[in-house]
């Protein structure tokens, strides 16, 4: 009891320590221009993630002295020590959203607090320090000024934005952080699909789990995509572009490889109903995901689930013929239509559009491809497009 009554006032102390450290200062950031730029590839020839801009973000963090002056600096390697538990525990996690040029030729992000929040939340699970989320935005709005010739022009190029948080502490013993690296690299990408739609085949895996409850299927840490290599290789192997994957006896559909996952179908009631997993704590709270549910219900047009469903729903529907479209969710494709899936030694195809049968995508997915678009590069007035001034 003693033990226990010690530990507790010593993570009250630690709390409090953190809370009285500095934090993220954006009045603190400093800037060092690079004296050798990159040579910037034609857009037409971008891969996603391959071509890094010249410059990164950075600010470090200590137990005892809390967040230091952020700094943006020539991309270069890190210099970190073998012992370091980023590299033992995996204790990291990171982002992922764009930048995009308007026809106005200034910069937009879209809906960027909500990265900096799901950023907090995967830092707070990881037992790492979490940092002002409006002070760090501001840090990489200044990033993407000084990086603004790397963002393509043109629908569907961006510039790709990656902060990443790392335990640069050299401590090899299973331990909360004393020593954090909080950084962003930039990368210009090109269209998801650059002559259209590709819909894709999914392969249901009754093997491999993605996340379970209590675990970390709800933030973004490396150890969740790690864990996914092998079966999407598997699948890969088999013929199926993704893993869909499922959950427990009654085989919950959770995600699709890397992406929230949506079916459009009807009720057996016959209404129409766009569904999705919940927010249970096994599914990523996707920004693309949490707007798809907005834009629909805005819409007011059909039925808008989040619920627990099982494949043998979608098997039924598809065997009497509810289906009317299925795609996956995220930030670099936004919908990523689905064309069929495996399960249990059998292919079912899915509809992409009834009314065309040589249609990419559903009416749906277009429809909201283009409100997102259209957002995004400032086509349309929205709150969620913010403009970097």
């Amino acid at each position: 009891m003693l033990r226990r009554v010690n530990n507790l006032q010593a993570w009250r102390v630690s709390l409090r320590a953190l809370s009285s450290t500095p934090n993220v200062d954006s009045s603190k950031l400093t800037v060092e221009l690079t004296k050798k730029p990159k040579f910037k590839p034609p857009k037409e020839e971008l891969k996603f993630g391959k071509t890094t801009s010249d410059h990164l973000l950075e600010v470090d963090w200590e137990k005892s002295s809390g967040w230091g002056a952020p700094r943006i600096r020539p991309y270069a390697p890190f210099q970190i020590d073998p012992a370091a538990s980023v590299f033992h525990y995996g204790l990291e996690c990171f982002e992922g959203l764009k930048a995009y040029l308007d026809d106005n030729n200034e910069i937009r992000m879209f809906r960027p607090m909500k990265n900096m929040q799901r950023m907090n939340s995967s830092l707070k699970r990881l037992a790492m320090p979490t940092f002002n989320e409006e002070e760090f935005l501001k840090c990489i709005k200044q990033l993407l000024k000084v990086e603004k010739s790397w963002i393509p022009k043109g629908e569907g190029y961006s510039l790709y934005i990656r902060p990443t948080a790392i335990s640069t502490y050299p401590y090899i013993g299973v331990a909360a952080s004393e020593q954090i690296k909080l950084y962003v690299v930039t990368c210009p990408v090109g269209p998801y699909y650059p002559t259209g739609f590709n819909p894709v085949k999914l392969y249901a895996d009754t093997r491999n789990i993605r996340a379970w409850p209590g675990g970390t299927g709800n933030i973004k840490c490396g150890g969740n995509y790690a864990m996914g290599i092998g079966p999407q290789q598997d699948a890969m192997q088999k013929g199926y572009a993704q893993v869909l994957w499922l959950f427990g006896s009654e085989m919950h559909i959770t995600e699709v490889g890397t992406m929230n996952q949506f079916f459009f179908w009807k009720t057996p009631q016959g209404k129409r109903e766009l569904i999705t997993a919940p927010l249970d704590g096994t599914i990523l709270p996707g920004v693309t995901r949490d707007s798809i549910l907005a834009l629909t219900r805005k819409w007011g047009e059909f039925d808008v689930t989040e619920r627990q469903y099982t494949i043998h729903e979608v098997v039924k529907a598809q065997q009497e013929g509810r289906l009317i479209e299925a795609f996956g969710a995220g930030t670099a494709a936004i919908v990523a239509p689905v064309n069929g899936f495996w399960f249990n030694g059998k292919d079912y195809a899915v509809p992409l559009d009834v009314n065309n049968p040589k249609a990419k995508a559903g009416p749906l997915a277009e429809r909201l491809t283009r409100s997102i678009l259209d957002i995004q590069y400032g086509k349309v007035p929205h709150e969620w497009s913010v403009v970097v001034k």
